[in-house]
């Protein structure tokens, strides 16, 4: 099956409407019609032959096919069955040589079965929907997936507090994630003109290195619903919001004072390594 211009908006179209589909609003589909720009995100892959690569919304395959004539193992989750199917036609031989794999359904629900069966890819990629972006990023942190290279395309303001640093007014517990597990560096800033149909935010790729000296701590469960705690009220103290999470004031200032931390200063002012102490000061007391 021939591949549509993926630079030429009325050709998608008029693909979409020969097939009776359209496009979903609610799985936040918009296309990226700068090959330019496509070939930025997908060098910054760093892809070499034979690497697993997921890709995340592959719609109707423009990065799909650049990622693949590199020479990766693709796998792709796609929740919209109509360009599931036409994705299943334009890569059939690539699917014949093993080199491609289309995982249906949500990928919220179906990664993680995936990975327990098939185990860990090197790259992760996409152009996410805001309704999932945090979400599927925060999902493999907390379960200890971490892939060597991600490039992901998201709102730009979801992008911000992937990049933010504590001190700053987009630091948030999703900050603290992603720097705790991955160096991020934007990529590229994308207005609205860049793709169809022309969403009204504007996007920004950014490109998550997975970190070689892993900050660790002896419970990461605990650190991770801790520092998701601390964040829960901004208004509030780490006091506060510790106590809350502990449900013992006494414990929360005895931690806080071993680990040196100001008790009245708020979470969006603690480094991840301050925030690493509390969590195994915890793990040692409680």
């Amino acid at each position: 099956m021939k591949h549509p211009d993926y630079n030429s908006p009325s050709e998608l179209k008029n693909l979409l409407d020969s097939f009776g589909f359209s496009m979903q609003k609610k799985f936040g589909q918009n296309f990226l019609i700068n090959e330019d720009a496509r070939n930025k995100i997908i060098d910054a892959l760093d892809i070499t032959p034979g690497q697993k690569v997921w890709e995340v919304g592959p719609g109707l395959g423009a990065m799909t096919n650049g990622i693949l004539e590199r020479g990766a193992d693709l796998t792709v989750f796609e929740i919209d069955k109509g360009f599931a199917s036409l994705i299943r036609e334009f890569f059939s031989d690539y699917q014949k040589e093993g080199k491609f794999t289309l995982v249906e359904g949500d990928v919220l629900k179906t990664w993680k079965a995936y990975y327990e069966k098939n185990g860990q890819a090197d790259r992760f990629f996409g152009n996410l929907p805001y309704n999932i972006a945090a979400t599927i990023i925060a999902n493999t942190i907390e379960n200890n997936v971490r892939f060597e290279k991600c490039v992901f395309t998201v709102q730009k303001e979801v992008a911000q507090r992937m990049c933010a640093k504590e001190g700053s007014e987009d630091y948030s517990s999703f900050s603290v994630l992603c720097n705790w597990a991955y160096d991020v560096k934007p990529l590229i800033d994308l207005a609205g003109g860049n793709f169809w149909p022309k969403p009204n935010v504007d996007s920004r790729a950014v490109v998550l290195t997975k970190k070689k000296d892993f900050p660790q701590c002896n419970d990461p469960s605990l650190f991770i619903k801790m520092q998701r705690a601390l964040f829960s009220s901004r208004r509030k103290n780490v006091r506060n919001n510790l106590s809350n999470f502990l449900c013992n004031n006494e414990l929360t200032m005895q931690v806080l004072s071993e680990c040196n931390i100001d008790p009245n200063k708020r979470a969006e002012v603690l480094t991840i390594q301050q925030m690493l102490s509390l969590s195994d000061k915890i793990n040692e007391l409680r």
